[in-house]
């Protein structure tokens, strides 16, 4: 056969090609929490599975507390995770040391690796002790502990750059691997396509984890594509693809973790669309009533809830009393909100971080700027507020 299609065979049928079989999602439990097939039931201890419950619970308040925040002029911006906590189950599913690139929903990924309430204000208020050092805007989360890349606005550049730390990893052959998370908007980006062909040509251990929650912003998924999904596009280029109930957090973290597998065993990329819906406003710069009525909000929020759904799977298995939520929700946001206080209170990184961390020796034409900015800070303290930002 020809060397572009190696598995092809001939035909005398005169026929274009327009649709296939389409992919089937993937679930473990229904809305009412009851696991379909006893063969699928999560292996997972009581604390595991309460722990992850528990991190879903302090996402919701820390959301709640941040995005009342913004809207007080207390912060500049925040973006919500409303209706789509089950991602968490992801996060179980990995090594500590395998890579994370996130777009900027997945703090729920952090908590469930152990970033602190702390950590979460300090970054979102960039004080002196946010470990970007004040040079993020607000949710743009990264720790270097806790493998997770830090964040960056323009859509899908981490998808090449996942690509790109897996082929490394193979080539160290640890057993571990990256996974980048994504929206389906950003899957229409050029970055997407040259992501995924390098992924599957390299042979790169990386899990793409698609997060198709209906919009784009203001673009629904049906304005922005005509094929089946993003998983469709996965198959194209020649990659193990799974399409799973993205408000299922079992079947999440049943198919991160049968993903993880393939990567580090046997080389490959592996493709998650997870099909969820995004309850919350794109972030604090968008209205969605602009365009999506608020009763299509509401029914998919009661209909299918990730929260009640893990919640009615832990009290089918005699893991959580009823009620119980309340005091967890109370407690998460009283913690939530010391930590917001805390970090409001402290000042803002130091002036000399603006020169660091760029060069390995800081060139003589920069240290000069330097000099003349800390010459100007002197001679105007004032004006420049220097008693808000810490001396080092």
């Amino acid at each position: 056969m020809f060397p572009g299609a190696l598995n092809s065979d001939y035909s005398h049928t005169l026929e274009f090609v327009s649709n296939v079989q389409s992919i089937p999602t993937y679930q473990v439990m229904d809305t009412d929490g009851k696991v379909l097939d006893p063969a699928h039931d999560p292996c997972v201890t009581k604390d595991e599975a309460r722990t992850i419950y528990k991190n879903m619970l302090v996402l919701n308040a820390m959301d709640q507390v941040l995005y009342e925040a913004q809207r007080q002029g207390r912060i500049s911006f925040y973006m919500t995770s409303f209706g789509e906590e089950a991602l968490i189950g992801s996060a179980a599913a990995l090594h500590p040391k395998d890579m994370v690139f996130g777009q900027y929903r997945e703090a729920g990924v952090l908590l469930q690796r152990g970033f602190t309430l702390a950590q979460f204000m300090n970054q979102c208020y960039s004080n002196e002790l946010d470990l970007g050092k004040g040079r993020q805007m607000p949710i743009h989360y990264g720790t270097k502990e806790l493998c997770f890349q830090t964040i960056s606005s323009p859509l899908a550049t981490q998808i090449p750059q996942a690509a790109g730390a897996a082929y490394a990893m193979r080539r160290e052959g640890n057993k571990q691997c990256t996974i980048c998370y994504f929206g389906e908007g950003a899957a229409s980006e050029g970055d997407f396509h040259a992501g995924l062909n390098m992924a599957a040509t390299l042979g790169c251990p990386v899990i793409y984890y698609c997060r198709n929650n209906g919009y784009a912003i203001s673009t629904p998924s049906i304005e922005q594509y005509r094929g089946d999904g993003i998983a469709s596009r996965g198959i194209g280029y020649g990659i193990d693809t799974i399409r799973v109930d993205g408000n299922d957090i079992w079947a999440i973290y049943a198919a991160t973790k049968a993903a993880r597998e393939i990567a580090v065993e046997q080389n490959k990329p592996v493709l998650i669309e997870a099909m969820t819906y995004r309850v919350s406003h794109h972030s604090t710069s968008d209205d969605s009533s602009a365009y999506r009525s608020k009763k299509e909000v509401e029914d998919w929020n009661k209909r299918d809830n990730p929260i009640s759904r893990m919640r009615a799977w832990l009290e089918n298995k005699g893991w959580w009393a009823r009620g119980e939520d309340a005091e967890v929700s109370k407690t998460a946001k009283a913690e939530v909100l010391a930590a917001f206080a805390a970090a409001e209170k402290l000042k803002k990184p130091a002036i000399h971080h603006l020169f660091e961390d760029v060069y390995d020796e800081i060139p003589q034409s920069l240290m000069k700027e330097k000099a003349e900015i800390e010459e100007l800070v002197k001679k105007y303290p004032d004006y420049y507020q220097v008693n808000e930002f810490a001396r080092q």
